[in-house]
């Protein structure tokens, strides 16, 4: 069998690791081993802080928000809620832009959490503890339902809740009158 010779593979394959640790403290830019062994760690970091980073950019942009909202007076939680009642529907990462660039724009948004906090489909009761007062918010369920806005298999299904009977074999005005 003749003789086979792998150096300049072998070289090049090592070549390739060393090139990559470039700038690695000490001896894990110089000596194959520990060069190689550090690329192993530093793949592992980089995939665990490819995830972290937007768990930490998701923190800053609630930051910033908090920040922006109490210079308006209201808790960034409240906020929140505020927009997600009114249907408002936009990230975190533009609220926080929005909160740096352009303050009346935000300040528009914070009143639209506030009247949607403060509609009359909520009801605020102060309940009287013997520690202290705490404010309780409760929310009125109330079924005013957009009939039209639904499809016909979701008023098959509301009709069927009602306990309304022939819903199947009815017309979509046909069913939208008997639920009303």
């Amino acid at each position: 069998m003749t003789r086979v010779k792998g150096g300049t593979v072998s070289k090049t394959r090592r070549r390739k690791v060393l090139k990559q640790a470039k700038g690695y403290f000490g001896s894990k830019h110089r000596l194959y081993k520990t060069a190689q062994e550090q690329l192993f760690h530093s793949g592992a970091y980089a995939y665990r802080d490819r995830k972290q980073n937007k768990r930490n950019f998701r923190k800053l942009w609630i930051t910033r928000i908090n920040a922006a909202c109490r210079e308006n007076q209201i808790s960034y939680s409240k906020f929140i809620n505020g927009l997600n009642i009114a249907g408002v529907v936009v990230n975190r990462k533009m609220l926080a832009e929005l909160a740096i660039d352009n303050k009346e724009a935000f300040s528009n948004l914070v009143d639209i959490a506030k009247d949607a906090l403060n509609s009359p489909k909520k009801e605020v009761k102060e309940k009287s503890d013997t520690a202290s007062k705490t404010t309780e918010v409760e929310v009125k369920e109330e079924k005013e339902q957009d009939y039209s806005k639904m499809t016909l298999a979701q008023l098959k299904e509301e009709a069927k809740k009602k306990g309304i009977k022939g819903y199947s074999s009815m017309k979509k005005t046909d069913l939208i009158d008997a639920l009303k």
